[in-house]
């Protein structure tokens, strides 16, 4: 049985609302060039933290709001982890949601 759309929306508020506890949230846009990147998590181009904000929760919200299949893995914790360290107090709340994330699409 595959995630619920209300439990991986729900999540995905709660990772928005940790990115702008910590101040990780921008209000202007990187440019189109940067946002365009074909790498990884576009790691040549943006931060970690606006890769979640304008490519990933975007990506997210439109294949909720589209009721189209949510992806079956997910492994976007192991990445921060990698950007702001296991330990990383500041990034703890980020973190976990990130890990429940992953969990709860995994999990189906």
């Amino acid at each position: 049985m595959a995630a619920s759309a209300a439990l991986v929306a729900d999540q995905l508020l709660l990772i928005e609302r940790a990115l702008r506890t910590q101040g990780w949230w921008d209000s202007a846009p990187p440019s189109k060039q940067a946002l365009a990147s074909q790498e990884p998590f576009c790691v040549d181009t943006l931060d970690f933290s606006q890769w979640l904000q304008w490519i990933f929760l975007p990506r997210m919200k439109a294949i909720i709001e589209a009721g189209a299949s949510l992806p079956a893995v997910s492994g976007i914790q192991p990445m921060a982890e990698q950007v702001y360290g296991v330990g990383n107090r500041q990034a703890s709340e980020l973190l976990k949601a990130l890990g429940d994330f992953d969990r709860l699409i995994t999990a189906g």
